[in-house]
């Protein structure tokens, strides 16, 4: 493209230059030989006052070599013979033109030029002062016709080539300043096809070439989140696995001993080892997409949710003897939650309970609502969670510190926040009045979060208000 873009401006350029070129040189070279002959006819002119006044050749030969071109042997005079005086012709300097010429010019008594050997000659037709006509020979040679004409063409010659040169050169940058963001953006299209997620184009050059590029980058970048969120649901939809696993395991724990009791155990931890290796998999490199709910509008009672949860793992509790306390939720709470994403935090939240404390630990969910955000509160009486702030770290263990186990992948606790800060709200733990770990979700309920100012003192308020409650 760059070299075709040369070629067309070259052809173009040259053709402009030849097109101007070629007449400019045809008129200066008629310049030149107008201006010869012009000069040819003042210094003709110069011998009229002597051939109006006298024939006498002593005079007249005097006259012609004052003259410039008399005196380089350029000038003739023709008077024809006077009947009246019975004067014979007289002929001073060398005559060129033929004698047929001059006799015409003296006949028709108009200039005129002949071609002779060596240039020209012009012929200028002169009243005696007997009535006759003399003819003036003036021989202009053919350099002076051409006089300066050469330098003009060269001069021609060069300002064409440097004109040629210039748009070249010119399109040549302008082909270098399209031609290398197409070749940017052939080469990022490439790379992305190549599963290299990270390539962007740099958004420069024409107006065509830089809305290609933003196009193309808003391409890569749906291409990455379309990715990611498939990732994200991989990872989520394994890990929701985890919950009719646990009760698999707690099931096949009370089998006994024997051979199908041991073979069950046996295919229950390698079905949980798969699942965390799908969920490990699926959470590399994985960016945080926003945005959990379904849509507008979407959302689920917390209250119903939290009793339904609460139902299925009560089974299990009562399996293993844990000592259960539900509150709150005796009425509805709508929340800007989409009801699998809270019934996947809720999972979470049980599962770690009945996965990292001994069998016979209690544990409560209580629910606090407000005109404004509500908390779920999800305690346990076991040992506790040694670092908060690692468990809570994005990526870290689910568990963390006293309650972390080989078998965590980390996205129990990354799934509790994402559901959390998808309305603006955060997760935190603390120790519980049950002695053990306490893991509290604010969720608002206008899916934006606290606002500034007043706003924001009167988030404060209700959270003292919320957190006295609780203390309650």
């Amino acid at each position: 493209m760059r070299w075709a873009l040369v070629k067309v401006c070259l052809a173009v350029t040259a053709m402009v230059v030849i097109a101007f070129a070629v007449p400019l040189g045809l008129v200066i070279k008629e310049m030149a030989r107008d201006r010869a002959f012009s000069d040819a006819e003042r210094q003709a002119a110069t011998i009229g006052p002597t051939l109006s006044i006298t024939t006498d050749r002593a005079e007249l030969e005097t006259a012609v070599l004052t003259t410039e071109p008399g005196g380089e042997g350029r000038m003739a005079v023709h008077v024809p013979a006077s009947e009246e005086s019975d004067s014979r012709p007289v002929e001073i300097g060398t005559r060129r033109a033929t004698r047929k010429d001059v006799e015409t010019v003296r006949t028709s008594g108009r200039a005129s030029i002949s071609e002779v050997t060596g240039g020209s000659a012009l012929l200028q037709p002169t009243a005696l002062g007997s009535g006759g006509i003399a003819v003036v020979e003036v021989f202009v040679p053919e350099g002076e016709e051409s006089n300066g004409v050469a330098t003009a063409w060269l001069m021609l010659a060069g300002v064409g080539i440097a004109l040629i040169v210039g748009s070249v050169a010119v399109a040549d940058r302008l082909g270098v300043r399209m031609v290398k963001p197409a070749q940017r953006l052939a080469g990022a299209a490439h790379d992305l096809g190549e599963g290299r997620l990270g390539t962007r184009v740099r958004e420069e050059g024409p107006t065509e070439l830089r809305s290609a590029a933003v196009a193309f980058n808003s391409m890569a970048d749906q291409v990455v989140q379309l990715l990611a969120n498939e990732r994200e649901l991989a990872a989520d939809l394994s890990h929701r696995l985890r919950t009719p696993l646990t009760v698999l395991r707690l099931n096949a724990a009370s089998l006994g001993e024997g051979p199908a009791a041991e073979q069950t155990r046996t295919a229950v931890e390698q079905l949980e080892h798969e699942v965390d290796t799908i969920i490990r998999t699926a959470r590399e490199q994985r960016p945080q997409t926003q945005g959990l709910n379904s849509g507008p509008g979407a959302g689920c009672d917390a209250s119903e949710v939290i009793r339904e949860r609460m139902d299925f793992w009560s089974a299990l509790a009562e399996d293993e003897g844990r000592e259960v306390r539900l509150a709150g939720v005796d009425r509805t709470v709508r929340i800007p939650v989409a009801r699998p994403e809270l019934v996947a935090a809720l999972d979470a939240l049980l599962g770690n309970v009945f996965r990292h404390t001994p069998e016979g630990t209690a544990f409560a969910v209580d629910v606090h609502h407000s005109g404004e955000a509500v908390i779920v509160l999800v305690s346990d009486a076991g040992g506790g969670i040694a670092d908060p702030k690692a468990a809570l770290a994005r990526g870290g263990s689910g568990g963390g510190g006293a309650r972390a186990s080989v078998g965590s992948t980390g996205l129990g606790l990354d799934i509790v926040r994402r559901v959390a800060e998808s309305t603006g709200g955060d997760v935190r733990i603390g120790r519980s009045v049950l002695g053990g770990t306490e893991v509290r979700i604010w969720i608002w309920l206008d899916g934006r979060g606290p606002g500034q100012g007043g706003r924001r003192r009167r988030v404060g308020r209700q959270r003292r208000r919320l957190r006295s409650a609780v203390r309650s």
